[in-house]
């Protein structure tokens, strides 16, 4: 009869528990990537343009703002 020596510290479970965590979230935005350039192949979904607006000001804006005083 052979006897196995394991210990499992608190630091090495912290560890493990981290692993586990970060696989979980690695895969599910790897499935939620995966799964919108799916519906954008097979064109169930439109390509969004950008939602964050753009920090340069427009000349038309500009114009339509003096006139507008």
């Amino acid at each position: 009869m052979t006897i196995h020596f394991l210990y499992f510290d608190p630091g090495l479970g912290a560890m493990i528990a981290q692993a586990v965590v970060a696989a979980a979230a690695g895969m599910l935005l790897f499935s939620k990537n995966a799964w919108y350039k799916f519906k954008l192949f097979f064109g169930l979904q439109k390509d969004e343009d950008d939602t964050y607006d753009s920090i340069d000001i427009d000349e038309q804006e500009t114009e339509n703002d003096e006139t507008a005083k």
